[in-house]
């Protein structure tokens, strides 16, 4: 059974361009969709997760600009309402979480705590 749900996430342009062209690599899978997600760990207790993986039967599935996207159930919690960019300048470079729900993170951006 597949659930669409409403996006729970959102993408800047400059993360919709970075991801186009990671999807557009001859090599890419296009069984594969955008996994947004946590796990634990990181200097504040959760790390953000973003990458490619197959869906699996706890994922919700959602599209974002033609980017098929994948989030665990239990994750949505955490993720609610955040936006995802991407930083391509010299001394900042890499996709970049801002997440509302977050009560605290750390320096480096990838861990934060609710």
């Amino acid at each position: 059974m597949q659930t669409a749900i409403d996006t729970p996430v959102t993408l800047t342009a400059g993360a919709v361009a970075e991801l186009r062209k990671l999807i557009n690599d001859p090599g890419f899978d296009n069984s594969q969709y955008l996994r947004v997600g946590v796990k634990g760990g990181g200097c504040s207790g959760m790390t953000y997760v973003l990458g490619f993986d197959q869906k699996q039967d706890n994922d919700d599935e959602f599209e974002i600009e033609g980017i098929r996207c994948v989030m665990s159930r239990s994750h949505e919690i955490y993720l609610q309402g955040m936006e995802v960019d991407f930083q391509g300048g010299l001394n900042s470079r890499g996709f970049t979480f801002s997440n509302p729900n977050a009560s605290k993170t750390c320096g480096c951006g990838t861990s934060f705590a609710v």
